[in-house]
């Protein structure tokens, strides 16, 4: 498969952006360069940043985003920090995939940071998607830890047995390195969606505190 064009690259991801009815992408900008996406721009939340992201990353022959799109709330839904942090618990305590009383919420101008321990990745995901789309929130730091209570010497069988029942992704081109409770994936995929898939498969291995994706996007 050849490569994609800078100027056919930045026509494709922004034909995406304005396609997906999730965002509003008549502010945002596109640069490309060789595979490399650079977002800047402004949206009225954070989940559409985030949305942004996403939405470029699975575009055929995009290997990496550099998101610098702006949050720019209206003035509309400006909302004070604490009223932010009282919304964010709420939303936690809701979400039935979040073990709430182990997360701690701060928030300042904005910018919620998310802290504690869970025990597996999703709840870990769970929780940032919980306050990502909560009105008045500029951005997420997430620093919950995964710290699970099942260890595995088999971790590296089991993912790689996950990633063969991925009917959509090249297996055979991936690599895995298991040491302690950290995984490391390495070879070669057709896109960023494949490698995000791999990474996904790896994260729900039970024992798994992090996951090194050296995987490169081979177009």
């Amino acid at each position: 498969m050849s490569m994609k064009s800078d100027k056919d690259l930045q026509h494709d991801v922004m034909e995406d952006l304005r396609w997906d009815p999730s965002i509003d992408a008549s502010k945002i900008g596109v640069a490309t360069s060789d595979g490399v996406v650079t977002l800047t721009g402004a949206v009225p939340s954070y989940f559409q940043k985030q949305a942004a992201e996403r939405i470029s990353k699975r575009v055929v022959g995009v290997r990496a985003v550099a998101n610098d799109i702006e949050v720019q709330l209206p003035s509309a839904v400006e909302k004070s920090d604490a009223g932010i942090a009282i919304t964010a618990l709420n939303a936690l305590t809701w979400s039935s995939s979040v073990p709430d009383e182990t997360i701690k919420v701060s928030v300042s101008k904005g910018w919620v940071t998310l802290e504690g321990k869970v025990e597996w990745n999703y709840q870990r995901e769970a929780a940032e998607k919980a306050v990502e789309e909560l009105i008045g929130v500029k951005g997420v730091t997430n620093r919950i830890c995964v710290s699970p209570h099942i260890k595995s010497r088999e971790v590296k069988h089991e993912i790689k047995a996950a990633l063969h029942r991925y009917a959509e992704l090249e297996s055979r081109n991936i690599e895995v390195e298991a040491t302690d409770s950290t995984v490391t994936l390495r070879g070669s995929v057709r896109s960023w969606a494949e490698r995000k898939e791999a990474e996904n498969a790896a994260w729900m291995a039970p024992g798994v505190t992090q996951v090194k994706n050296e995987i490169v996007v081979s177009v």
